[in-house]
């Protein structure tokens, strides 16, 4: 018997599994439930059981909290100061 679904790479699709999702983001299941539970994680529960989520939400999620550098930190320190002078 030949098997005609075609599995697409993760970043191509759109709606990933839990499974798909955890491997996305390399984070384990367990990580993963306590991020959804706690309401963290953009998550969807369509039919109230299955997790699902949206690949550009979670991309969205995983660049949320974005550090600036060392470098970038002293020019901003810097325009701040010749801005503000005392």
């Amino acid at each position: 018997m030949i098997n005609d679904t075609v599995q697409l790479p993760l970043q191509y699709k759109r709606a990933l599994t839990f499974k798909e999702a955890c491997k996305y983001i390399d984070l384990s299941p367990s990580y993963v439930y306590k991020l959804t539970s706690a309401g963290i994680i953009p998550h969807s529960k369509p039919n109230g059981k299955k997790l699902y989520f949206d690949r550009e939400k979670l991309d969205q999620w995983l660049l949320s909290n974005i550090t600036n550098s060392a470098e970038r930190k002293d020019i901003q320190a810097s325009t701040y100061v010749s801005q503000n002078p005392k």
